[in-house]
């Protein structure tokens, strides 16, 4: 029998089916009332290096989320690990050295990607060759195949099964569906230094491009014949769309919370990275309680993940970012650092509201952000997802694999730097 668990949050009166499995449940999404996120204990250790854990699997275990505090965690009870980025220890991550462990995965990944999405229309066809070659990094692809190596050492498999590779696929063609979307709902013209979809096809053709990989996708799914992983991955794609509407009926709301945001995190972004490591266990066949460890990384990597991308909109320039620095806020769409200025800074909140209609209000706002402490303390919410994510990696058997899963986590937060 599948060991399912489904984690259940109490906002306030409002109740939300979490699954962090992949069972149904019926969302309700009326306005959260929520308080301010439970913070997590952060300790600043200089020269601190990652210890592995011992053999035995008995220290992992299952977390059944019975709270916001809780969910948004993703470990039990005890301190978290830390990720330190002290000047002593500073180091620059590669994601190239860190992938160089599934180089040969992801050169098969690469191989199979165009020919996995069919050619059965040559406009979507060509449409998929835009995306695919836009020199994206990979990283959801590489994040199971990482945790399917480290995870198959300890269920004795001596090489990834073809579900393994499968999963990859799938997972980096969802992911691609999702930023043809995006591009669209946000009227992108430009992903990663080429023009998008939309822009040279339409928008037409970029929906319908992005529904045939959502679709084919869900086909391969299919075809896995594993249960718990269709409805763990089918649950990102609802994710998705939950995430779009939740940020759509929220911009230039000040009342926004900050689990709110970190629920929206969550389904835009963390949902599907969470649902990619917990797969690559179940195909290994380890426990269920690894799986789910597996998963609770994936999530808290995918949170601290999406904060440190709220903070370089407000510390990187438009050329670094390939988008206006603030475009976030612009549109209304408030991240962890305005919601941090906003507790500092009621002035913010009426430029805001007024929805940047004076000349230079939007630069005004950008301002007040970086001079509030909002940037800092939003560093502070990243570093605490990034050490428990690696408290989530302490189950695993000391290996190059779980290193290079670690260093995952280093080489985000150095984004910052």
């Amino acid at each position: 029998m599948m060991s399912m668990t489904c984690h259940n949050l109490e906002f306030g009166r409002t109740r939300l089916d979490f699954v962090a499995c992949g069972c149904s449940s019926n969302a309700s999404f009326d306005r959260f009332s929520v308080r301010n996120c439970a913070k997590g204990v952060l300790r600043n250790v200089r020269a601190r290096k990652f210890l592995y854990c011992r053999k035995e699997i008995g220290r992992c275990r299952a977390v059944q989320t019975k709270s916001t505090e809780a969910f948004l965690n993703g470990v039990g009870a005890g301190p978290p690990a830390v990720v330190d980025l002290g000047k002593e220890t500073k180091s620059t991550s590669s994601l190239s050295d860190m992938f160089e462990l599934v180089a040969e995965d992801l050169l098969t990944l690469n191989k199979n990607l165009q020919s996995i999405v069919g050619a059965e229309n040559p406009v979507l066809m060509s449409a998929a060759e835009q995306i695919f070659g836009a020199g994206g990094k990979r990283m959801r692809p590489a994040l199971v195949f990482l945790v399917s190596r480290a995870t198959a050492e300890i269920a004795g498999l001596q090489e990834l099964t073809k579900e393994h590779r499968r999963l990859a696929e799938i997972i980096e063609m969802i992911h691609t569906a999702s930023l043809i979307h995006d591009d669209v709902l946000d009227e992108s013209d430009m992903r990663r230094g080429k023009e998008t979809v939309h822009q040279l096809y339409g928008t037409r053709v970029a929906v319908l491009a992005g529904d045939f990989m959502f679709a084919q996708s869900s086909w391969y799914l299919a075809n896995l014949e594993n249960l718990e992983v269709i409805k763990l991955i089918s649950q990102v794609i609802k994710d998705f769309a939950s995430g779009e509407i939740k940020q759509a009926s929220s911009l230039f709301d000040c009342d926004v919370q900050l689990d709110e945001y970190l629920i929206k995190s969550y389904y835009k972004t963390a949902s599907l990275i969470a649902a990619s490591t917990k797969g690559a266990a179940i195909f290994s066949g380890v426990s269920s309680e690894i799986s789910e460890q597996m998963y609770q990384y994936g999530k808290n990597l995918g949170l601290s993940f999406q904060v440190v991308d709220d903070i370089l909109d407000f510390t990187q320039s438009a050329e670094q970012l390939g988008k206006p620095a603030g475009s976030d806020l612009a549109k209304g769409n408030l991240t962890a650092p305005v919601l941090f200025a906003l507790e500092k800074e009621p002035k913010l909140r009426d430029i805001i509201e007024s929805e940047f209609c004076e000349v230079g209000s939007l630069d005004q706002a950008i301002d007040i952000v970086k001079n509030s402490g909002g940037i800092e303390k939003a560093r502070d919410l990243a570093q605490e997802k990034a050490d428990r994510a690696v408290e989530n990696l302490q189950c695993l058997p000391a290996s190059s694999f779980r290193l290079a899963l670690e260093q995952m986590v280093k080489y985000n937060l150095e984004r910052m730097q």
